[in-house]
Parts: structure tokens; C-alpha cells; sequence
């Protein structure tokens, strides 16, 4: 199978690609707590392992590199519960521009930023226009979970989308990550069912703590996740980018 990740290629072999017109796939996520059942790192990995997904369904027919995942972002939110890293909006944006600069720098011209953090969306909807601007090339921003949000609609049986730390997460860190779940304290991994992204936007707006909104630190259900599940949403993820970006969106 052709090779997808950025840090298990040669710079050679990376030039070439560059020449060849390369999509870049650059993961962000986060690092915080996911309830008392899941590790700190779910973010980092799910995001990175959809993006690799999705890279090995594209490269069969376009060139396609996925970067590191960049494992910090915005998680403020969840600092009261302890084992979470966050940025400042500022240093995030820098950080986020140094990446994509030397993405650029290295020959790609097409890059896209897959978010996998709920706490970031909000941000990076606006950092892609003033990325695309500082820059001078067209940044684009996705989410992963909306990428397969239909079909995972009719794989989860007590949540119609992924939440935090809930049946979906969960599902997915059993598909790849399964010694990162704590199957014994999965009795108490449930909290609010918010709707999707009911956390985080709201008609009016004001900032609020996790720990306002849920005790367990869950946001769903996580009680009936299944690795089977996991693997039907990652999979169904990664399938909805590959396929648009074998449309040519989001740059067509």
C-alpha cells in the first residue's frame, strides 16, 4: 500500500508528492479528559486515525499526505476536571499559521485541516480565512465526524451524533485504541444527552465549564459502545472526506 503519513516519508519522497499536486491532510485535536473511562488522548487519536483512513481511500486515485495530528487546541472547558492541555486563541492561530507555512514552504498548495475537538470548530472556521489571507493559499477546514454524520445517525442506538466521551467516542477508542478503555467504569460513563454540538453553541452564547453541564465529565452515553460500531464510524468518516475531496471540493 502507497504511504500516507508525512513522518514515515522521506523529505525526497515528499518533494515528489509536492510536485505531484499532494493534498495535505493537517489532524488538530486535543488533549483532555474524557470522562473516567476513556484516556486523555482520544481526540489525537480518532482524529489522525479517520484522517489516515481517508488518505488511504484517496490515494488510490490523487496523491495525498497526512501531517502529524497536532494533539493541543482549545479546551478551556474542560480544565476544571484536570488533565487537559489548552491554547490561548492567539498562540493557537500562530501555531496553527507556522504549520500550514511550512506545509507550503515544503511545495503543497492545497491544504486541509481536520479538526477532531468540538472546543476548536468555532475558531478554525474563522483562522481559515485569515490563513487564507496571511498566506496566500486556499486553507480549508472540516470536522471528521460530520464527513459520515448521516450513516453514524444509524449506527448509534442512544445518541443521534458523536457528543464527548460517549457511545461514539468510546465505540471508536475500542476499534483502535481498546486498552485505552476502562470497561470497568463504563457503568458510570454517561451524562446529558446536549444534542449535537449542544455544549458549545447556543442561541446566546456565554462560556460555561464541563463540569457545569456534566459531573461524569460525559456528555451522551457511552454504556452500549461497541468496538463494531467504532469501526462502521470511522469508516463511514473517512469515506465522506475521501469522497469529496475526489469531487475536488473543497477547492473545485
Amino acid at each position: 500500500m502507497t504511504e500516507v503519513l508525512w513522518n514515515r516519508m522521506t523529505a525526497e519522497t515528499l518533494r515528489k508528492r509536492a510536485a505531484d499536486g499532494a493534498i495535505v491532510l493537517l489532524p488538530v485535536a486535543s488533549t483532555e479528559q474524557h470522562g473516567p473511562h476513556l484516556a486523555t488522548g482520544v481526540d489525537d487519536y480518532l482524529c489522525g486515525e479517520a484522517c489516515r483512513r481517508a488518505a488511504a481511500l484517496v490515494v488510490k486515485e490523487r496523491p495525498i499526505v497526512v501531517a502529524p495530528t497536532v494533539w493541543c487546541g482549545l479546551a478551556e472547558h474542560h480544565i476544571a476536571f484536570g488533565g487537559s492541555f489548552t491554547l490561548t486563541l492567539s498562540t493557537y492561530y500562530a501555531l496553527l499559521r507556522d504549520l500550514c507555512q511550512s506545509i507550503l514552504r515544503a511545495g503543497f498548495r492545497h491544504i486541509l485541516i481536520v479538526n477532531g475537538h468540538g472546543g476548536n470548530i468555532t475558531a478554525l472556521n474563522t483562522f481559515t480565512t485569515e490563513l487564507t489571507r496571511e498566506l496566500g493559499a486556499p486553507i480549508a477546514t472540516t470536522t471528521y465526524v460530520t464527513a459520515g454524520a448521516e450513516e453514524t445517525k444509524t449506527i448509534l442506538e442512544d445518541q443521534e451524533g458523536i457528543m464527548h466521551a460517549c457511545e461514539g467516542e468510546t465505540s471508536m477508542m475500542m476499534a483502535v485504541k481498546p486498552d485505552l478503555v476502562d470497561r470497568s467504569r463504563l457503568a458510570e460513563a454517561h451524562g446529558p444527552n446536549l444534542g449535537i454540538g449542544g455544549a458549545l453553541s447556543r442561541p446566546m452564547h456565554i462560556w460555561k465549564s464541563f463540569k457545569e453541564l456534566t459531573q461524569s465529565g460525559v456528555v451522551g452515553d457511552a454504556r452500549r459502545a461497541t468496538a463494531e460500531k467504532g469501526e462502521a464510524i470511522l469508516d463511514a468518516c473517512a469515506k465522506g472526506i475521501a469522497e469529496r475531496l475526489l469531487k475536488g471540493e473543497p477547492w473545485g
